[in-house]
């Protein structure tokens, strides 16, 4: 299905860097030619308090901001927005269009029958993927999850290019990027983690390109077809 318009909702935990995903996000839209605007939706800044972003993409400018309600993709960056109900949009699929995409990190199905049933009666597709798993093994750090979550809705929607995404996350952790708050905290843990900024971005884009792959063979398997029209 082509949209001039995706709505991407993010929902995790503080300190999982759902605000700098989203950020990327819209940073690689806009070097594709793309609108896009991303926004946070939190309280206290703090680890493993729930946390929610947002991203929107599309071909024509974009007003609209703050939470968003009928996401076309929702991506679960922790279990616990679903074993727990960590999430600000409880539950964590409400709003959901018809023909959307759930994206959930975890290395075991979570959902309940009744929830199944109801994402299959929107025609939602639902794709696990072993975020923090694939970021020990890639990146070397469980910090780098947010990673595995870009290149999973990239390689679904195709809604931004790979190479986009790399001059993003070199803009986001190369240059001097001004950001506040638990989001400047959780940056810095990230670079203190590897010895020279070079080996952070290929660390992160390898990440990236890791779940783009296994994202977007995973759609072409389940005919599941999501993209943003050519801008």
């Amino acid at each position: 299905m082509i949209k001039r318009r995706l709505n991407i909702r993010m929902s995790g935990l503080g300190g999982q860097g759902a605000v700098t995903a989203a950020h990327v996000m819209a940073m690689a839209a806009s070097r594709d030619g793309k609108f896009a605007i991303s926004n946070p939706f939190f309280g206290a800044e703090k680890r493993m308090a729930p946390a929610e972003s947002y991203c929107r993409i599309g071909v024509s400018r974009i007003y609209d901001r703050g939470e968003l309600v009928f996401p076309d993709v929702i991506e679960v960056f922790h279990p616990q927005v679903i074993t727990m109900g960590k999430s600000y949009t409880m539950p964590f699929y409400s709003g959901i269009k018809e023909n959307g995409v759930v994206i959930i990190n975890s290395d075991v199905p979570l959902l309940e029958r009744e929830d199944v049933q109801r994402l299959k009666d929107l025609d939602v597709a639902v794709f696990y993927i072993k975020g923090t798993q694939i970021a020990l093994d890639v990146a070397g750090t469980e910090l780098s999850t947010n990673m595995t979550m870009i290149g999973s809705v990239a390689g679904i929607t195709k809604c931004v290019s790979l190479e986009s995404l790399d001059g993003a996350l070199q803009e986001r952790f190369g240059k001097k990027f001004v950001a506040s708050g638990g989001t400047a905290t959780l940056d810095e843990a990230i670079k203190k983690k590897f010895a020279k900024k070079e080996m952070l971005l290929k660390k992160n884009l390898d990440t990236v390109v890791r779940s783009y792959e296994m994202a977007a063979e995973w759609a072409e398997k389940n005919n599941v077809e999501l993209a943003v029209a050519a801008a």
